[in-house]
């Protein structure tokens, strides 16, 4: 299809999630011309189910505004929310709200348009829409979150049942869990996902099975105020995502976390911040739901319309265990592969970081196609956990803006110079 006559922009963001809606208002705040393509907050308003709570606290779950008075305290400030702070979680409802408001006052124009492809032309981008637009840009920004990478193991992975409906999915492909009222349900994780999900199962009046790897679950400790101390706090400073020297290097420095060697790396995003519980989910969980610790899945399989695991304990032994559908809770892993709308030659021309598909990036953000830019889960190979985190958006928001206006100023320099 021609371009010619097609309207031309700087950049283009794919994403309107927290990463997205934050590159877009500093974008804004710069004056460089930019679209962005997404729905609003979108993921978390269709891939998280109801009745959810962010497991982040309230300090740590702002998404990055070029002016200040719009963090997640402001907004609940301003309009009259109460009981959410460090000892109260944040319901997934408030946090979709807050994100819209963020939009509302600072991208307003969010196109809903879904983007197809995004095609190298050697000296930028050809974007093609669903709706039939083509057109050209300088640079694309990718922050289309995680619902990519949405990750279920092999052993996991089998046709769908007797009557065509799937006998295993993802915990990001249900809204709400309603549904699963009066059947019975095993839940592979031991991360927040997982144990969330099971309560909520449970609440909803589902049997559930919780299948765990490891001997036993892990869960967070709740605020205690110990670190008002100053002695405290010096030997280990308190983040917003935690306490300790390490996290502090974490939060406040990932561009240092980008020199360390890729197997250190992906090491720190593996272990860092592990799969764990949410110290106020605990009581919803321990004694209400049955859990198999130190159990794997070796097998599963489809019979007579319900799905069938084999399953090895750490003693050595097996067992079986049937139920009408298995909830995947194994997180998510970033393989740039997964992005569709990336074509096969840009896919091809990606550098990877070694031992894993996430794309390599340079110190702004940028993949080895030049103007080509990641943020949020695809970026922590890079830079470290707190990518992984709405926490991360003011570092990726920021250094994304600074790469893309430098760029700018330097073409316009060059022509005024011709």
């Amino acid at each position: 299809m021609s371009t010619t006559g097609a309207r031309k922009t700087e950049v283009v963001v794919v994403g309107a999630g927290p990463y997205g809606l934050a590159a877009a208002a500093h974008l804004t705040r710069a004056g460089i011309d930019f679209r962005i393509f997404g729905i609003p907050m979108g993921a978390w308003r269709h891939h998280m189910p109801k009745g959810m709570f962010l497991k982040s606290a309230l300090t740590a779950t702002s998404i990055s505004a070029p002016a200040p008075s719009m963090s997640l305290i402001d907004y609940c400030t301003a309009n009259g929310v109460t009981g959410v702070d460090d000892h109260n979680p944040i319901p997934i409802d408030l946090f979709v709200n807050y994100g819209l408001e963020f939009k509302n006052r600072y991208v307003q124009n969010v196109e809903q348009d879904v983007v197809k492809q995004v095609a190298d032309m050697g000296n930028g981008f050809q974007v093609s829409l669903a709706n039939g637009e083509t057109f050209l840009t300088k640079n694309v920004v990718v922050a289309s979150g995680h619902m990519h990478f949405s990750y279920i193991p092999e052993a996991l992975r089998i046709p769908a049942g007797q009557d065509g409906a799937s006998l295993v999915s993802h915990t990001g492909a249900h809204p709400e869990f309603s549904n699963f009222a009066g059947r019975s349900v095993a839940i592979v994780g031991a991360g927040q996902s997982a144990l969330e999900s099971a309560a909520l199962l449970r609440e909803a009046g589902a049997e559930v099975h919780l299948i765990v790897r490891g001997p036993q679950l892990a869960w967070g400790k709740p605020p205690t105020g110990e670190h008002s101390g100053l002695l405290l706090r010096a030997l280990k400073p308190m983040t917003p995502l935690g306490p300790g020297w390490s996290h502090l290097v974490i939060t406040r420095a990932p561009e240092l976390i980008s020199h360390l060697p890729p197997a250190a790396r992906l090491r720190l995003v593996r272990l860092t911040y592990g799969p764990s519980g949410a110290w106020w989910l605990r009581p919803r969980v321990e004694g209400s739901i049955e859990t198999l610790l130190g159990t794997e899945v070796e097998e599963a399989r489809e019979a007579n319309g319900r799905i069938l695991l084999r399953l090895r304990h750490e003693s050595g032994k097996s067992s079986s265990l049937a139920a009408d559908h298995v909830l995947a809770a194994t997180g998510y892993r970033v393989d740039v592969n997964a992005i569709d709308y990336l074509s096969p030659t840009i896919r091809t021309r990606l550098a990877r970081v070694p031992g894993s598909g996430s794309p390599a990036l340079s110190g702004s953000c940028q993949s080895s196609v030049p103007g080509l830019y990641f943020v949020g889960l695809s970026s922590a190979a890079t830079f470290g956990p707190l990518l992984r985190f709405v926490h991360g958006t003011d570092f990726a928001a920021q250094t994304v803006c600074r790469s893309l206006v430098s760029a700018a100023t330097r073409r316009s320099d060059f022509r005024q110079a011709a």
